[in-house]
């Protein structure tokens, strides 16, 4: 059960640091991108691999108004 905490940790420690790798967005860290694009992204299917895992979760947080954890996790890393 540690091991999983400190797996969740590890990827809300990444996620923070996370910047969008493509696009209209690229260069942007995840947790900031615009919930319109995220939504557009959930509704046509997130990308595979660690992107889409990281873009999931996002969407997750910015849908129950979260996304200020991941920016805290930024500010003090």
């Amino acid at each position: 059960m540690e091991e999983n905490n400190i797996q969740n940790q590890q990827f809300l420690l990444e996620l923070s640091k996370a910047k969008m790798p493509f696009g209209k967005f690229k260069n942007q860290y995840l947790i900031d991108l615009p919930e319109y694009y995220i939504v557009w992204f959930k509704n046509q299917g997130f990308p595979k691999g660690k992107l889409g895992q990281q873009l999931g979760l996002v969407y997750e947080l910015k849908l129950n108004g979260l996304e200020d954890l991941v920016r805290e996790i930024r500010r003090k890393n």
